[in-house]
């Protein structure tokens, strides 16, 4: 047998055998690892969403808006406000059935009225344009305080510096060397360095306005530094025997200067009115007192009828001589001169006594004509001002609304066209003020009642003193609040809960009704009542009439 035929046997039994052992015991393939094809998963998709219905949507849309709207509302934004507020009570009124024809839309209604009525009520509480604005202690009731301790005695270091400053500085006023003077110098330095310090800062924004007026006037520049000492550059300071202003200037003095006082405004306040007729007066002291600055600043602070008569009876113009006892001039006056004195010393060159100052920008604005009493929100938000800067370049104002008469309103830099622009539309948002015609038999305080103000009110409004008398066919000015607290978005059209067309018609008051429930009853709110009909207070009386919307 050849090779290869018996290796083609072997293969062959090989197989053979293979084949048998195969059939007689098969042996089980080993299980893959992993099996390669994935196997299917069903996805399930999720339950539907409960349907939201109409009704839920309609009410979330209209608190939507309404929170938008307050919170403008506490930005102190009301035209803002009031346009969400609007669009929330639109958004109910509007539906097909109405706001009463589904029990939720009514419940929705009334609680959104209601929400609004309080936060108008809030407005009104908060800026009635009636409050008068806050004022500050005068500064110079704080140095006569200080200066009631024993006064620090001058160092000889001191009184060093202030020689060689007097000698290299040149003076507009004549300044003294003795102890007193140099006293303060060491008080400012000491226990009122922190008083001076702020006032200088505050200055620096005034000081270019004064400097200008009181170089167009020929008035020293050394007595520009008087409000440092009088009101620390404070224009609402009031002092504890009422003088106001940066200038400090009682009442009958404003007066003969040309300062108005009204109810809405008070002119010791305007910086640059003051500072005008401070210059005009200090002018007419000096020549009254045969140009002794001395003098003249003693009367700017007692009076000149006052300084006359201690001239006469101490028999000597010489203002040291004459404080050097008590029995001619109040304490006050007595360091008056030299408080003034040791103020423009240091003024003059802070540094050299230890006081660095912070520059700050001079007063700058713009001037916009208002023809009416207009509530200062409204114009702070045209501008997106705050309240604060509008009353800071208009402290002459004593409300929180311009005047019934044409005023100039002094405005940022900038802002004038915004607010030229609200203007334009702001007619019926002007604050009203009625007028009574006293009648036989009526006090100042039933008037008052009848129009829901206090009585105070009444006398402010009309400079009526409390022992002043009021006669028959008086005409007498009854502030009121707005015709709305919060105006109508845009600020000429109609709040948007009343009627669109502006129809009305006639409701007779029943015994129990309320201002709140006649608007809820009519769809409408309660300023939008009080201004259909002139109501100055929430009071009606069964039987009254009232116009409401159609």
């Amino acid at each position: 047998m050849s090779l290869v035929k018996s290796s083609a046997l072997v293969i062959c039994l090989a197989g053979a055998a293979v084949g048998c052992a195969t059939r007689q015991a098969p042996v089980a393939a080993p299980a893959p690892a992993s099996d390669p094809t994935p196997i299917p998963v069903v996805e399930h998709a999720p339950p539907p969403a409960p349907a939201i219905d109409r009704i839920t949507l309609i009410v979330t849309r209209a608190e939507t808006e309404f929170e938008l709207g307050r919170a403008e509302f506490d930005r102190g934004h009301l035209v803002a406000a009031r346009a969400h507020f609007d669009r929330a009570v639109e958004t109910l009124l509007q539906q097909p059935e109405g706001a009463r024809g589904d029990r939720r839309l009514q419940a929705a209604y009334e609680r959104l009225v209601d929400r609004i009525a309080a936060l108008e009520l809030r407005a009104l509480r908060e800026a009635d344009g009636i409050t008068e604005a806050r004022t500050e202690p005068a500064a110079i009731d704080e140095v006569l305080t200080a200066a009631m301790f024993e006064r620090p005695t001058p160092k000889a270091t001191t009184a060093e510096t202030v020689a060689a400053d007097l000698e290299h500085t040149p003076r507009s006023i004549p300044i003294d060397m003795n102890p007193k003077v140099l006293s303060y110098v060491e008080l400012y330095q000491g226990r009122l360095r922190e008083f001076l310090q702020a006032g200088l800062n505050r200055g620096q924004r005034y000081l270019p306005m004064i400097h200008k007026v009181f170089e167009e006037e020929g008035v020293p520049v050394d007595l520009a530094f008087i409000p440092l000492v009088e009101s620390a550059f404070k224009s609402t300071a009031v002092s504890r025997v009422s003088a106001r202003g940066m200038w400090q200037f009682m009442l009958p003095t404003a007066k003969e200067q040309g300062l108005r006082q009204t109810w809405f405004v008070d002119e010791r306040s305007d910086p640059e009115k003051a500072t005008r007729a401070a210059a005009q007066y200090l002018k007419t002291l000096h020549r009254m007192f045969d140009g002794n600055w001395n003098l003249a600043l003693a009367s700017y602070n007692a009076g000149p009828g006052r300084l006359q008569r201690a001239i006469r009876q101490g028999k000597s113009e010489d203002f040291w001589k004459l404080t050097a006892t008590t029995r001619y001039l109040p304490r006050e006056t007595r360091e008056y001169v030299p408080m003034i004195q040791a103020a423009a010393i240091i003024a003059r060159s802070p540094e050299l006594y230890g006081f660095d100052i912070v520059s700050a920008a001079p007063l700058a604005y713009e001037t916009i004509e208002v023809s009416g009493a207009l509530d200062l929100k409204l114009i702070a938000e045209w501008a997106e001002l705050s309240v604060e800067d509008l009353q800071d370049l208009n402290p002459e104002l004593r409300r929180t609304t311009t005047p019934m008469t044409a005023h100039a309103l002094k405005v940022p830099v900038g802002t004038g066209a915004a607010i030229q622009a609200g203007l334009q539309s702001a007619e019926p948002l002007f604050r009203t003020f009625r007028f009574h015609t006293v009648k036989r038999g009526e006090t100042v305080s039933g008037i008052a009642r009848k129009y829901g103000i206090s009585t105070r009110a009444v006398r402010d409004a009309n400079n009526l003193s409390a022992a002043a008398r009021i006669s028959v066919r008086q005409e007498l000015a009854i502030p009121a609040p707005s015709a709305t607290a919060l105006p109508a978005a845009g600020g000429s059209r109609p709040t948007a809960v009343a009627a669109k067309t502006g129809a009305t018609e006639t409701y007779r008051v029943r015994s129990g009704d309320t201002l709140i429930g006649i608007a809820r009853q009519f769809g409408t709110t309660v300023p939008t009542l009080k201004r259909l009909n002139g109501l100055a207070s929430d009071r009606i009386r069964a039987g009254d009439r009232l116009r409401v919307p159609r």
